[in-house]
This record gives structure tokens, sequence and C-alpha cells, in this order.
């Protein structure tokens, strides 16, 4: 009997399965005849099989919050639906995706008494690969960082569309647009693998609809939709692809703390607390300009300053950074689910290796840590790194996960970024030696280490969007330049490094100018005469600090040593000083020499690191030394050595 018994348990399973199916494939076959365009419906599709069983979708249309949505696909229920108390035009919609829920198309069905339906097609996407696939950057990584609109200009057909606000293109004023997009990174790629980077980070290419200043991407209009003046969203994922078939990751920059004033949703507010200073904004919005706006204090010590005022912590988390830059109000639970499920929706969608969170002290602190929390619970691999934009390890340390802060705080935050070090690395190369200038400077910039929870998963740099050319703040020396970029490329760190910084791109003419910061790439754009993809017209000095930084970064890509290797430094002695990295046999030797006549050097004083009568080679020029009593270091500049032959 036991094989009957079988066979018709099968039977019975085969038949529930196809009912399952057929009910499911009825709703889709619904929607070809019903379906109705909604004004916004975001998420704009999801996922079956995330952690999070819960989705809030917003839903903007005219009218809507008169309708009663009605979902029938199997899995999916809602839980709850809320009305915009401000707006009729909003419901927020509460969905459970319960556990095995097949993929597919459904209907929302939103019905109103004595009015016809109202049908909308959704989504659920089988996921490509696990969220333990996700993996996001780390100290074996180096990150290239780019502008987009001026980095290479592949399309001209889309760099002025008559729909958009801002109907600028002018390559002679650098805050203009300029065309650049994401064609012209993904026709880079290659330039840039061969580079030695392993992952890009171009700054926003969400859409950012602003009247004027738009080029940058900190003004999002929407959170859903690429710019159309750096492509389409195919675009995007081509260049995720590109980058993954060359082993590489794509990181994307996101906003938290602010929208664009253009935003949609700023001309129908759904709550009366969706923005930060609201009420004001909307008293006064019809004359609206620098100087009505209540601007953020930008004290961030609030967020860790256990006497500051209450005036003043709402003063840096909840005032505007510009008139045009609506400071969102992530303690509105529908603010904070939105901002939430968007990171995750464009992790998914481009399959991201990491993210670069904007302006990191200025939201809700306690919302930013649900943030990041919420992410990581999700991709327990994956990276995200915050901008504190402080020359204080203190504060750049607090925002770290794992840091003992005395106020209990938990960031959940892998990583942020590096300002001190980076002001360090700058003043320590230019200053003149004395007891407490010059090499010091460095040498007590990673003492400070010793505060960071994980100091190799904090991203350092020399320069960035925001600040000042590395080579314009080292006085356009080249050798300033070698030393500073190889020190930071050796350090228990995750280096970046801004697009042109290996051609000694500089910001001379008025340092610290963004528009000069921001300079086209050469060979971006028909008819340069200058080609920095080919070297066709680059400086003699252009092409050795190209090679220079190839060469090292090619080297670091494959040096465990570097990636995760003991760390001991010597205090600077007689000019010169000296950093090691060691894991099993492989050591690596930075050494900095400030002398502009040749100097011997007693290595006696570096006994312990072990490397008596050890042979190494110069990652640069190739030369073979043995590590005996003593190094002559014959010019200024800098020295890598490696026991890896």
């Amino acid at each position: 009997m036991k094989p009957i018994r079988n066979i018709f348990f099968l039977i019975v399973i085969i038949v529930l399965h196809s009912c399952i199916n057929q009910e499911n494939s009825k709703s889709v076959s619904e929607v070809s005849v019903s379906n109705t365009y909604l004004n916004k419906v975001e998420p704009t599709n999801w996922w079956v099989n995330m952690k999070n069983d819960e989705l809030q979708l917003l839903i903007h249309h005219p009218n809507i919050s008169e309708y009663t949505p009605e979902i029938n696909y199997t899995g999916i229920s809602i839980k709850k639906v809320t009305p915009s108390e401000k707006s009729n035009n909003y419901l927020f919609v509460d969905i459970i995706i319960a556990e095995n829920t097949s993929a597919g198309k459904f209907d929302i069905t939103f019905k109103k008494e004595n009015s016809e339906n109202l049908v909308h097609t959704y989504e659920l996407k089988s996921r490509v690969k696990t969220a333990e696939d996700y993996k996001g950057f780390d100290s074996s990584d180096a990150i290239y960082l780019i502008t987009p609109d001026r980095f290479t200009n592949a399309d001209e057909t889309n760099d002025k569309l008559p729909n958009l606000k801002d109907q600028s293109l002018d390559r002679t004023d650098g805050y203009k647009r300029h065309g650049g997009d994401l064609q012209g990174i993904t026709n880079g790629v290659d330039y840039i693998a061969d580079l030695g980077f392993t992952a890009v980070w171009p700054t926003p290419v969400l859409t950012n609809d602003m009247p004027q200043g738009s080029y940058h991407g900190y003004a999002i209009t929407d959170y859903y939709q690429v710019d159309p003046r750096f492509g389409t969203l195919e675009d995007y994922k081509n260049l995720s692809k590109k980058l993954l078939e060359k082993d590489m990751k794509l990181i994307m920059d996101q906003v938290a703390n602010h929208c664009g004033l253009e935003h949609w949703w700023m001309k129908d507010l759904p709550f009366e607390d969706w923005v930060n200073d609201q009420e004001y904004y909307e008293t006064n919005k019809d004359n609206w300009n620098s100087s009505k706006v209540n601007r953020s204090n930008h004290r961030r010590t609030t967020n860790q300053d256990m006497y500051a005022a209450l005036a003043d912590r709402k003063g840096n988390n909840e005032g505007w950074f510009v008139a045009g830059m609506p400071d969102l109000n992530q303690r509105n639970p529908f603010m904070a689910a939105y901002i939430i499920q968007n990171s995750i929706w464009w992790i998914e969608t481009l399959g991201l290796g990491g993210i670069r969170q904007d302006t990191y002290p200025y939201p809700d602190k306690e919302f930013m840590s649900n943030w990041a929390g919420a992410i990581m619970n999700e991709y327990p691999n994956f990276s995200i790194v915050g901008e504190e934009w402080s020359y204080n390890p203190l504060l750049v340390g607090y925002w770290q996960k794992g840091a003992k802060n005395k106020d209990g705080y938990e960031s959940n935050l892998k990583s942020s970024m590096d300002f001190p070090m980076q002001k360090a690395i700058i003043d320590g190369i230019n200053e003149e030696e004395s007891w407490g200038t010059g090499l010091v400077k460095i040498y007590e910039g990673l003492a400070n280490d010793f505060h960071y929870p994980t100091p190799k998963a904090i991203m350092v740099f020399l320069d960035n969007h925001d600040e000042g050319r590395m080579f314009t703040a080292l006085n356009e020396d080249v050798n300033k330049a070698k030393m500073a970029a190889s020190y930071m490329l050796m350090l228990p760190r995750i280096p970046q490094i801004y697009y042109g910084t290996e051609i000694l791109m500089d910001d001379t003419a008025n340092h610290g100018d963004h528009g000069l910061i921001r300079t086209d790439f050469p060979g971006g754009w028909k008819n340069d005469k200058v080609n920095a993809f080919t070297g066709q017209g680059l400086t003699a000095q252009q092409k050795e600090m190209q090679s220079f930084i190839t060469k090292l970064l090619n080297f670091r890509k494959n040096s465990k040593a570097i990636h995760e290797g003991k760390t001991i430094h010597f205090a600077p002695f007689m000019g010169t000083y000296f950093l090691f990295r060691s894991l099993e046999d492989e050591t690596i030797v930075h050494i900095i020499n400030k002398n502009d006549e040749p100097i011997t050097i007693d290595l006696k004083r570096y006994t312990e690191v072990g490397l008596d009568g050890e042979k190494l080679k110069n990652i640069i020029s190739g030369e073979e030394m043995i590590w005996n009593d003593a190094i002559e270091l014959k010019e200024k500049g800098s020295i890598i050595l490696t026991t890896k032959f």
C-alpha cells in the first residue's frame, strides 16, 4: 500500500501547485487589461526572499487616500493602510511578503464606492544572488572617485534636455554642466582597472532637476530615477556589469540628509513633519531664498557633546544646508522607511559593492544607526562608509561600529572617512622638520588608530570632490605627491583616490574652488588636445606620476601584508620615517626621506622587525638590496621595498 499512498500524495501536491500557479497567473493576466497609470508607486518593485518580510509602499495619485487597496496574490497580505494627514494624494500601504512567496506580477486594486477601480501592476522579482554574496569593499580594495559630469562625455545627445530646468552647458564655467555621463565612466573602466583600482565611486547620478548648479548630484529630486543627462537605469546597470566583469565593485553615493527643493514631494507634502523646519518653509516659500532659510549651524560635535544644548543639536541636525536643499526629517517613520527601502532597492538593482553616505553627522543619528543596521542585517558582508568631515579622530571614530562610546551609541557603520589622516599627511609632507612639525604629524596621526575599533576599515584619501587637489596642496611638488600617495597606499586603510590625481590634476588657480577641483578629465571630450587615457599630450611629470600610481596599485592589489598585515612604525629620525607592514613571509617597508642631501641611516634601529640579512626589492625601480647594517638614501622622496619576489 505504501507506493500507492505515496503516488496519491504526489498527485495532491502536483494539483495544489498547479492551482497556486493558476491563481498567480490569473492575477498577471488581469493586469494586462485593467492596468491604470498611477503617479508614483515607490519602491517601484521589490524582491521575494528578503530577510525583512515587510514592505511599505508610498502611493501618490490624485485623491488616492479615498480609495481602499486590495491585493489578491498568494503570499502577499496588506498589514496596514495609512492615509496622509496633510494631502489627499497619498497612501502608505504596509504589506507582508510571506516566506516562499513566488516572484511575479500582481494587481493592486484601489476601490472607491461609486467610482471606477484604479489598478496598478506591481512586481516581485527573484533575487539575482543571495544576501551573503553582496561583498562590500575592504582593505584589499582601492577606490577611484569620479565626478561623472566631469569625467567623460560619451553621449552628447543627452547633454542638454528640454524638459529639465537647468539648460546650462558650458565647459568654461566650473559651476555649469559639462556633459559627462555614465557611459563615459563605463568606457573608462578598462583604464581604471589597468591603473590597479578595484572599485569605482561616482558621486550621485540620480535626477537633480534643479534650475542651476545641478551637475554635482547632491540635490536629488527623484530617488528612483537616474538623471537622464547621465543616462538611463540600463546605463547604470551596464556600468555595474562591466565592473563586475573586471572583478571590481560599484559604490553608490547616497544622500539621506537632504533632497533638492524641486523634488516632486515638495509640491505636495504628505505630513506636517516630512522635512525639518517645514512650517517655516511653507509660510515663506513664495519668497524663499538664501536669506530666508534657517541653515544648519554645522556644529557636528553636538552628536557627541555631553554638554551640548538642545538648541545647538537641533541647529545641526534640523537646519537646511542651503535654501535649495530641504532637510529630510528621518524621525518621521514613513520618511525613515522610505530612505531605508530606497537604499536596499539600489543595492539589489545594481548589485552594489558598497554605499558612501553623504553628510553622515547631519541626519538624526538614531535613524542613521537604524538605517545602517537594516542594510547590514540584510547584507552581512556589505560595506558602508559615512562622511564625517572632521579633523578630530575622536569624532571620526565615534561613527564606526564597535566604538566604545560613552553615550552607548552604536552606529552599525563599518567605515568612516579619514579626514584627520588626510590633513596629517599633507601637513607632515609640507612642513619643515622640527620636534613638533613635519613627519611627526603623520607619525602621531597614525598613532590615533588606538581610538578606532577597526582601523583597516577606515577610508583614507588625499583629496576628493570637496577638498582641494592634492598636487596643489603639496605646492605642485611631484616628489611630495609620490611620498604622500605611496604612504597612504601602504596604510592599514581602504584608500580612495580622486580622478585625475594620478596625472597631477590641480586647482592651483583658486585652491579649494569646487569648479576647479572638479575639472574635466583630459581626453574625456572630443577634440581634447590632452588625453590621459592614451597619454597623448601629458607632460613627463604627469606620465611619471601615472606610472608610479599604476605600479603601486597593482602591487598593492596582491599584497596580503598591506591588506591584513601587522603595522610597525618608528618615530621620525633625521628627516626620515620608516613604516613596516608584515604578514607571514611578506614584509613591506615604506621610507619617507625629506633630506635634500644624501644620508646614511643605521638599520640597527629597526632590528625588531626581523629583516637582518633579508633580500628586498624596490617596488618601483625593481632594484634589489640586502637589509644589512645601513641604507643610503641618495635623494629626497619615498622608497617602497618588499620581501616578496
